[in-house]
């Protein structure tokens, strides 16, 4: 099985928390692959030390051939990385964006044009094209994010958290196009702790809590013939929190 990303003993500390403590990660080329954990359990941190945007304290990662450290730029070349909330130029519009982050990657500027107006097509940006990005909406700001990270054919596409607080039609818009890249041979990398998303979209998954890997396989091995959300509560030890007692809760007397 070939990899897309391969990452062995990633650590990364903060003072005398450790948010990521050995990760070890394998995701196979050309699957949609889900990171899962509850909120604080080191997702966000893996993600951007595998993308290059974060140096871990210890161990590796590499993407599609390539080093990660000490290549982080070698590396983002083959990848495309979509944060939860998308860092944008607020004052350019979503084809400037588009023309602004093409340009920053020393892209020839009739490719540029090119997959920018392919892009706000599929993105259902067009209407949207002479507004300035300060007034996009939530889902709009996720989709030009999209494109600014599929814009230069990456290999690799990583999102975190890529459908939180979306409606039905903005997270259906990127649904279609991150299934038109993986159909193209792309690799999908996205952490969520939306499970219903995860056991709809995933081949894979790993579950990770307090920045340890608790479980990996496919969804079905993870779920067990389960829901894969009560699977993941059992994981995480969330069940025994949930069950706590709380006495006066519903103590009220007819």
């Amino acid at each position: 099985m070939e990899f897309a990303v391969h990452a062995t003993g990633l650590v990364k500390t903060y003072g005398e928390l450790r948010a990521v403590d050995g990760v070890d990660l394998q995701i196979p080329q050309g699957s949609f692959y889900g990171i899962a954990g509850p909120n604080g359990a080191g997702k966000s941190t893996t993600l951007r030390m595998l993308t290059g945007l974060l140096q871990p304290d210890a161990g590796n990662a590499d993407v599609g051939g390539v080093t990660v450290w000490p290549n982080p730029l070698k590396a983002k070349s083959l990848l495309g990385f979509v944060p939860d909330n998308p860092v944008l130029f607020e004052r350019l519009t979503a084809p400037e964006m588009l023309q602004y982050a093409g340009m920053l990657r020393g892209m020839n500027p009739a490719v540029i044009a090119e997959r920018a107006t392919e892009l706000l097509h599929v993105l259902d940006l067009e209407d949207g094209r002479d507004r300035l990005i300060a007034d996009f909406s939530l889902g709009m700001l996720k989709r030009i994010g999209l494109g600014v990270a599929l814009l230069h054919n990456p290999r690799v596409i990583v999102l975190d958290e890529p459908f939180g607080a979306l409606d039905p039609v903005n997270a259906q818009v990127i649904e279609d196009l991150l299934q038109r890249f993986r159909a193209g041979g792309g690799t999908v990398v996205f952490a969520s702790h939306v499970m219903d998303v995860v056991q709809r979209l995933c081949d894979r998954v790993v579950v990770i809590a307090q920045g340890r890997v608790v479980a990996e396989g496919t969804v079905d091995e993870i779920a067990q013939g389960r829901n894969l959300q009560d699977a993941f509560v059992d994981l995480v030890g969330g069940r025994d929190l949930a069950e706590g007692e709380l006495t006066w809760l519903s103590s009220w007397s007819d």
